[in-house]
């Protein structure tokens, strides 16, 4: 009988094998590594705000001065409509919703430059670097959101035009699919930014467009009817909207708009995913 060696006795916890698919992400393996995870959100967290006096009150600063700026901006000089709401409320709901999208997607569009020094010397799957940003700007959201349910509360209570609906049990469901659009869409950008450099540079500039063409300023009912099939392509028209129907009780978005929304919030992620995968096996020869 043939002596076993001691390489073939050996045995291993993990092993690590090349990817070399198009699509070959390991979603057990980002279980496994729910620790490093919980580890990239307390660092974000504290390097954002480690050296900052008012640290986590800029949560509140910020949106509530934009909104104190789009109320007088849009709402008194430019008499935008707002469908008979509360012009600070109405503006206020959209900037709780877009402040989680622009910080999250300007945070995930980053990744491999910003990471680019932990990359390359260790392995661990690196899509928990994005997923956790994703994940550590939902205190962002809850904090704005708390700061606006006590205005939304004094306003309901002044007897002000608004009205909760059933819909704010899908509250959770929206939740998710902002996570997944800002996911998706900050690994596409991220994968892109390493070949083309200049993306980074109109970031700012192409996420602030795309908050005029997101009905932040104004309702979704100001769109004509002969744009409104192109306009809904964008995944975050039906994300604001729907935010504006639960707690207000009127908005013009239709059951058809959120599930396209949702289609292109899955082609999305899908393509970023693939793109991803693909980029950070080469990652390192490009930096």
């Amino acid at each position: 009988m043939q002596q076993m060696t001691d390489v073939d006795t050996e045995q291993w916890d993990l092993i690590i094998k090349p990817k070399n698919g198009w699509f070959d992400i390991d979603l057990r393996e980002l279980w496994r590594y729910r620790d490093l995870i919980s580890m990239f959100i307390m660092r974000d967290f504290v390097t954002v705000y480690k050296q900052t006096i008012l640290g986590p009150l800029w949560y509140i600063i910020q949106p509530l001065f934009t909104t104190v700026v789009f109320t007088i901006i849009f709402g008194k000089v430019a008499k935008i409509s707002t469908d008979s709401l509360p012009p600070f409320l109405f503006y206020m709901s959209g900037n709780v919703v877009w402040g989680y999208f622009a910080a999250t997607l300007t945070s995930t569009s980053n990744t491999f430059n910003s990471n680019a020094h932990i990359f390359g010397k260790v392995y661990f799957p690196r899509l928990t670097v994005p997923l956790a940003t994703v994940l550590v700007n939902f205190l962002q959201f809850f904090i704005q959101l708390a700061l606006f349910l006590a205005f939304y509360l004094y306003f309901y209570l002044a007897g002000a035009p608004v009205q909760p609906t059933a819909w704010l049990l899908l509250l959770p469901l929206l939740m998710v699919q902002m996570a997944l659009l800002c996911l998706g869409l900050g690994i596409l950008l991220s994968s892109m930014t390493t070949k083309y450099k200049d993306l980074r540079f109109a970031m700012t500039f192409l996420i602030q467009l795309w908050m005029y063409a997101t009905p932040v300023v104004y309702p979704l009912s100001q769109i004509p009817d002969w744009l409104l099939p192109w306009y809904v392509l964008n995944p975050m028209v039906a994300i604001v909207e729907s935010f504006r129907r639960m707690f207000f009780g009127t908005s013009a978005v239709q059951l058809s708009q959120i599930g396209l929304s949702w289609l292109m919030t899955l082609f999305i992620l899908f393509i970023g995913v693939v793109l991803f995968s693909r980029i950070e096996k080469t990652f390192t020869d490009t930096i």
